[in-house]
């Protein structure tokens, strides 16, 4: 692959990751998300 398309490649998943990212902060699923991992570290520490 060529050094121009590798880097098009790159930028595209780049945009494609940020959209979905915003589009999940959108939808409020951010603090769903943080809730989650919350509560995964607590089990595997053994807290929860």
């Amino acid at each position: 692959m060529s050094c121009g398309k590798k880097t098009a490649a790159q930028i595209a998943l780049l945009m494609a990751g940020t959209a979905m990212l915003c589009f999940g902060v959108w939808r409020g699923e951010a603090a769903t998300v943080l809730s989650k991992a919350i509560k995964l570290c607590l089990e595997c520490v053994g807290i929860g």
